[in-house]
């Protein structure tokens, strides 16, 4: 589903953000997460057990996904909308791999939260995209 000049975009470290279903009254609320597109297209993204993303997404699994080139950067932006899955397996290597892709590892502080996380156990969110809009100038 993804045309080349997505995935030059999609492969950068970029934050993308995930809307998922809002609770009760509320408005959708994007978060910002690291993700990373998987060999069969889909995307892949980590959270904590306990956040809240994961309620919603295991009552309503599906997602949208906004990826967009920074500031100062010809405008260019990929949004992806599709079916959730979340897996226990694959979480914590996820993790690590992303946290080498966006942070410098050489950080004390930084391998304190991946080391953090990889105790309290990580999600693996896999997003299959089934809707993928685009615009690049």
């Amino acid at each position: 589903m993804f045309r080349d000049e997505d995935l030059a975009l999609l492969t950068r470290p970029l934050y993308a953000f995930l809307t998922v279903a809002p609770r009760g009254e509320r408005w959708p609320a994007p978060r910002p997460v690291w993700f990373e597109v998987a060999d069969d297209g889909d995307l892949q993204m980590f959270s904590v057990p306990d956040a809240p993303k994961l309620e919603r997404l295991r009552e309503h699994p599906r997602a949208s996904v906004v990826v967009a080139a920074p500031p100062g950067e010809p405008e260019h932006w990929v949004a992806v909308e599709g079916s959730v899955t979340l897996h226990d397996q694959g979480g914590a290597e996820l993790a690590a791999r992303l946290a080498e892709r966006y942070w410098d590892m050489s950080a004390p502080n930084h391998q304190k939260f991946l080391d953090e996380w990889l105790v309290g156990g990580v999600v693996r969110i896999v997003v299959r995209p089934e809707v993928v809009n685009r615009f690049s100038a």
